[in-house]
């Protein structure tokens, strides 16, 4: 794992939702803190709905997590495109990151409940 980045269990269970739908709810999400950037949960793909996500065609590298993969969230209601992250084959050192998804909080609502 590169340096400046720390992943860690994080405390508690979060709600997940696009608006007022909620895409899922956990108690295993993980607090990733890389370097400068605020601190990004990750949260399973098993707690989630995926019958929501739709993969995109966006994809990006970063050098420390490897390829990233994106998804839109589609509701009955709207699409927020390429609102979910993940890296779904990771760098070494990073393979616990691999199943989970992270969410743009512009456009998904992740909160402690």
């Amino acid at each position: 794992m590169s340096d400046h980045i720390k992943v860690t269990a994080a405390p508690g269970s979060y709600q997940i939702r696009a608006g007022d739908v909620v895409l899922g709810t956990t108690a295993q999400a993980l607090n990733m803190a890389e370097g400068s950037y605020p601190p990004v949960l990750y949260i399973p793909r098993s707690d989630v709905a995926m019958t929501m996500l739709r993969k995109t065609a966006r994809q990006t590298v970063c050098p420390h997590k490897g390829a990233c993969s994106y998804y839109s969230v589609h509701t009955t209601n709207d699409v927020l495109e390429n609102a979910v992250w993940s890296y779904e084959t990771p760098k070494a050192g990073m393979e616990h990151i691999a199943g989970y998804l992270a969410f743009y909080p512009n456009k998904i609502t992740v909160e402690a409940v």
